[in-house]
């Protein structure tokens, strides 16, 4: 059985594994894709022992609806996968937003597009935050930066699934799926799962229906505005980031994932040179953290945002309506696989400095 309040030095993507366990999750059906095959072989051998139901699908497609089906019955269910995988379950999730159904996505970001290579990237950031299917929908959308947060978010993930009936993702590139950290397991969830909205109970003489077909219009703007209502609602209150240095910061870093490790290197060595950086790191981006960098706007001291991302800028977007221009935000990336390290994005951003400074 799965111990807590105990060490364990495991993987990222097991980490999000006896997260899922410990928060009650109770179905996993996935497809193995690397770098995220470990959440599928973690899942393989821990949840048969607990008596849970584990099934690999025949498809990443096939994987997504039996999680539908699962939590149309009123289980705790997730998934697991990769950029190209994510990418063919986006029908699905889309599906899991309108039957307004709480799932958990474990999402372990590569190399792209098409087929790409197993490096690590950051690139899924636009369908998974953005909405990659069809539709005004948004799902919540977790960022780890280290193994134990793979753990504990994935544990509020599912959490907060629930308590808004939406998808949830964990968005982690491949090195933060893929390292060794030793991780601090949390107590296990012990409440009873029974929602009131699943398949096969009667509410008021009738039995529930779970669908995202209307075919009257104003019906299906009255779902959609429902839906709204409820992202005011979780962007107004979900906001999670860490900031970091940001007391005295004229320059700021935005990063998530191993970026945001880099940079909090990158920031030692910039400081040592006379360079007052600073970083807000989102723990979720979406809900994107607005109140963070308003905050460090607000301070007066500010000068630029550097959005670090080892995409072609994809979160650059979301610090810029944070910012709403009102300072410089400038990009420094790598992609196809490459990590940036300490000293180029020390580098970077020193360049920047020097280039606003005449």
């Amino acid at each position: 059985m799965v111990e807590y309040n105990r060490r364990m030095l495991l993987k990222g993507n097991e980490a999000a594994v006896y997260g899922a366990l410990l928060a009650g999750c109770d179905c996993f059906f996935g497809y193995p894709i690397t770098p995220a095959s470990e959440v599928a072989h973690a899942a393989a051998e821990l949840f048969p022992r607990l008596n849970r139901t584990f099934i690999q699908a025949e498809s990443e497609i096939a994987a997504i609806n039996m999680v539908i089906g699962a939590a149309a019955a009123g289980r705790r269910a997730m998934t697991g996968s990769s950029g190209l995988g994510i990418s063919l379950k986006q029908e699905g999730v889309s599906y899991l937003a309108a039957y307004e159904m709480p799932a958990l996505i474990i999402d372990i970001t590569r190399g792209g597009p098409g087929l790409g290579n197993i490096g690590p990237e950051q690139a899924d950031y636009f369908q998974l935050v953005k909405g990659g299917g069809h539709g005004s929908y948004h799902c919540l959308v977790f960022t780890p930066n280290s193994v134990q947060e793979m753990c504990d978010l994935t544990v509020l993930a599912m959490h907060k699934a629930e308590e808004y009936r939406m998808p949830a993702y964990v968005m982690a590139d491949g090195v933060i799926g893929q390292m060794m950290e030793s991780v601090l397991l949390p107590e296990p969830v012990t409440y009873t799962y029974d929602p009131e909205w699943k398949m096969g109970r009667y509410v008021n003489g009738e039995a529930n229906i779970i669908t995202s077909i209307y075919m009257e219009y104003a019906d299906l703007e009255a779902l959609n505005q429902r839906l709204q209502a409820k992202y005011r609602e979780i962007e107004a209150k979900e906001q999670r980031a860490e900031e970091y240095l940001l007391d005295d910061a004229e320059i700021v870093i935005a990063a998530y994932g191993i970026c945001s490790r880099v940079a909090k290197g990158a920031i030692s060595l910039l400081r040592a040179a006379g360079i007052r950086a600073g970083l807000i790191r989102p723990q979720m981006v979406y809900p994107f953290p607005s109140a963070s960098f308003e905050k460090a706007l607000n301070s007066g001291r500010v000068k630029a945002f550097v959005s670090l991302e080892m995409s072609a800028g994809q979160m650059i977007e979301d610090v810029k309506l944070a910012t709403q221009c009102r300072v410089p935000v400038y990009l420094y990336n790598r992609m196809g696989g490459n990590v940036p390290s300490c000293s180029e994005v020390s580098e970077a951003v020193g360049r920047i400095w020097k280039e606003m400074e005449k």
